[in-house]
C-alpha cells in the first residue's frame, strides 16, 4: 500500500471510531478488506469503476460471503472518500454484488446444553479454580448470550450482588442490558472470590483479559468432557443456542433483539428459520382460525 492510499485508509478508519464507534477487531477486519484490494488493484484511492470490475474476476474462487464482505468495506470507503472530498466520483456500483445465503448456524439441543453443565457442575463442585470459572463461563455464554469479546473484557465489578443484569459496552460500541438468572449470578460471584483483588477483569491471564482464542479452547475443551464434539461446539454457537432456545420458549423477536444487541430485526429473524416447526406449531396453536373447520 502507497503512502497515499495508507493515509486515505486511516482517515477513514478515524471515521469509523469517531463516527461509528467502530471496535478494534472491526477496524482490523476493514483495513484487511481494504488491503485485499490493493493486492489486486495496485492503488484502491485512486481506483476507476474500469477498475473495480477486474475485483470480481480476480475473487471469483472465494466464498460469496468473503467477497461481499470486501465488497461492502469498499463501498464504504468509496462513499467516504466522496463525502469527505477526497474524490470527484464515487466508483462503488461497480464493485462486485455475489448473490449467497446466509447460512444457519449451528445449535446444540437442550440435552447437549445439559450435558454441558451437568459436567461442568461436577467439576465446579471440586472448588478446582480452572472448573469454577469454566462453570461461570458456561453460565454467562448461554444463559445470557453473551458475544466472545463482550464476556473476556468483563470488568471485575460488572456483576453487583443482587442486580439481576449487566451492563454492557457491545458491538459498535452500543451499551445494552443483558439479565443474569441467579444460577449465573452465584457461579460468577463464587468465581470472582478467585480473582485477585486488584484485577481489572473478571477474567483476567496474564497483565490483561482472557482472549477470545483461549475462551474458544475452554469451550471445546468443556464440549469434549461432556461426550459432545469439540468440533460443533464454540461461544457462538452457545450464543446461538441461547437465542433458539429463549425462542422455542415463546420469547418475542423484538425482545430476542434487545438480548442478543442486534442493530437490525433482520439479523434476529434467521433463528426463525432455525425453529420453523415450532412456528408452525404457534401458527395452528395460536391463530383465530386455528379451531375452525
Amino acid at each position: 500500500m502507497n503512502d497515499a492510499d495508507r493515509a486515505l485508509v486511516d482517515r477513514f478508519l478515524d471515521m469509523m471510531v469517531a463516527e461509528a464507534g467502530a471496535a478494534r477487531n472491526t477496524l482490523l477486519a476493514y483495513r484487511r478488506d481494504l488491503e485485499a484490494g490493493v493486492e489486486v488493484l495496485g492503488e484502491v484511492g485512486t481506483a476507476d469503476s474500469a477498475a473495480l470490475k477486474r475485483l470480481g474476476e480476480a475473487w471469483r474462487d472465494l466464498a460469496p460471503s468473503t467477497v461481499s464482505r470486501r465488497a461492502s468495506s469498499l463501498r464504504r470507503f468509496y462513499g467516504f472518500l466522496f463525502d469527505e472530498g477526497f474524490r470527484p466520483d464515487d466508483p462503488s456500483a461497480a464493485l462486485p454484488r455475489p448473490v449467497h445465503q446466509r447460512p444457519l448456524p449451528r445449535i446444540l439441543d437442550a440435552p447437549e446444553i445439559e450435558a454441558m453443565f451437568r459436567d461442568a457442575e461436577e467439576r465446579a463442585a471440586s472448588g478446582q479454580r480452572e472448573a469454577v470459572r469454566n462453570l461461570s463461563l458456561l453460565e454467562l455464554l448461554y444463559g445470557s448470550g453473551l458475544r466472545a469479546t463482550e464476556l473476556v473484557s468483563l470488568p471485575r465489578g460488572a456483576l453487583r450482588v443482587g442486580q439481576p443484569y449487566l451492563i454492557l459496552r457491545g458491538k459498535g460500541a452500543k451499551e445494552r442490558l443483558v439479565p443474569i438468572s441467579s444460577r449465573a449470578e452465584a457461579a460468577v460471584v463464587k468465581w470472582r472470590e478467585q480473582v485477585p483483588g486488584d484485577s481489572a477483569w473478571l477474567y483476567p491471564s496474564g497483565k490483561a483479559h482472557l482472549s477470545r482464542v483461549r475462551l474458544f479452547q475452554i469451550v471445546r475443551a468443556m464440549a469434549a468432557h461432556a461426550g459432545i464434539a469439540p468440533e460443533r461446539v464454540s461461544p457462538h454457537v452457545l450464543r446461538h443456542a441461547f437465542a433458539t432456545h429463549l425462542l422455542a420458549g415463546g420469547a418475542d423477536l423484538r425482545v430476542l433483539q434487545a438480548l442478543l444487541g442486534h442493530a437490525d430485526i433482520a439479523t434476529t429473524q434467521i433463528y426463525t428459520h432455525v425453529d420453523s416447526a415450532r412456528l408452525v406449531e404457534l401458527v395452528n396453536a395460536r391463530h383465530p382460525l386455528a379451531d375452525k373447520s
